[in-house]
């Protein structure tokens, strides 16, 4: 298959630029599209067959489901049971168009090959420009995983997709560098409490201002075992990963830095702070050493995460040892993915 690079100007661009991709998303081809948080790999949310190739297109295991973009929070009651859960009308207010995905019971317009035989659907309005002019243009949701492989890391440039999906699927719109860099917060509603599911840039504090009970699933911070059926995507299976086993390294700062040292003679990765590499680099340098962002600066490592990870497959590398983050605020999301791309192998040092 041809796959189509179709670059579009995030600050300067029309309606009209997206209308053949968004022809193409009503015909049942899959296009890959920026978001704020990852690149998503569009399909027409309600035609099945085409979120049946969104699986096969990233060898996804159908028990994950998709979350299905769409335009205005009010077009939510479209495709779900809003009205069961009036706390969704606070949350959208606060937090919508943006990267939040509210996992709502579904009405039977949303196939089954979407929500993986759930009687649920995850929904969330993007508030990436060109995410919102595609939607608009197709007039139908758009089911998107992020526009990976499964298991790889997510992508957060058109570069990461077009390695991935290239000859896989019909288009890809080149819109640069997305600008949270990890996929939306998930989200359920029961009973006006909040379970958070999957962490991200709304975090859990965030939810606490709208909301004064929130859970977070154990999924989150532990492993589902292979026979729990996840109600959320990313919280089953081994994610973000790069070819190189991960292993998260965590104890006193000079036992961690004396630690990467050894590990760095031995020829294997270190992922790490920005200042740990000015430390570590301090007499050579060593391309083995890839920094995700500052100590200090969550936003930092959540923009710069998956990027390194990428980049550790362009080294020859067996294995890859990495920090451990902070639990708190958006540190939460940056661990939960850090957690899965290790599969939760961790090391005291």
């Amino acid at each position: 298959m041809n796959t189509e690079i179709i670059k579009i100007n995030r600050q300067n661009f029309h309606k009209e630029d997206l209308l053949f991709t968004a022809k193409a998303i009503r015909e049942g081809k899959l296009v890959a599209f920026p978001t704020e948080t990852v690149y998503g790999l569009g399909a027409n949310a309600l035609d099945a067959a085409a979120c049946d190739a969104v699986f096969e297109a990233k060898g996804r295991p159908h028990d994950n489901p998709l979350i299905v973009h769409i335009l205005r929070p009010e077009d939510a009651s479209n495709f779900a049971y809003v009205d069961e859960e009036p706390l969704f009308w606070k949350l959208a207010e606060k937090f919508m168009p943006g990267p939040l995905t509210v996992i709502l019971p579904k009405k039977d317009i949303i196939p089954d090959s979407v929500t993986v035989g759930l009687s649920t659907v995850a929904l969330r309005c993007p508030n990436h420009p060109v995410a919102r002019a595609l939607i608009e243009s197709a007039g139908v949701p758009i089911a998107a995983p992020s526009a990976n492989l499964s298991g790889k890391p997510s992508p957060t440039s058109a570069e990461h997709v077009i390695e991935d999906m290239s000859g896989r699927i019909s288009m890809i719109i080149d819109s640069g560098t997305c600008d949270v860099g990890l996929e939306s917060t998930v989200i359920s509603l029961k009973n006006g409490i909040v379970r958070l599911l999957r962490p991200g840039f709304v975090t859990f504090e965030d939810l606490k201002e709208i909301c004064p009970t929130v859970e977070i699933s154990s999924a989150v911070l532990e492993n589902l075992t292979t026979t729990d059926k996840p109600e959320s995507p990313g919280m089953k299976y081994r994610h973000y990963a790069p070819t190189a086993p991960v292993t998260m390294v965590r104890g006193d700062e000079e036992n961690v830095l004396a630690f990467f040292r050894k590990a760095l003679d031995e020829g294997f990765g270190v992922l790490c702070f920005n200042e740990d590499a000015k430390i570590l680099l301090c007499e050579k340098e060593n391309p083995n050493v890839i920094c995700f962002g500052s100590k200090y600066d969550l936003l930092s490592q959540a923009n710069g995460l998956f990027d390194a990870l990428r980049r550790f497959d362009f080294l020859n590398v067996k294995k890859i040892y990495s920090r451990f983050t902070q639990h708190d605020h958006l540190g939460l999301a940056i661990s939960n993915r850090l957690l899965r791309a290790c599969a939760f192998d961790l090391m005291d040092v």
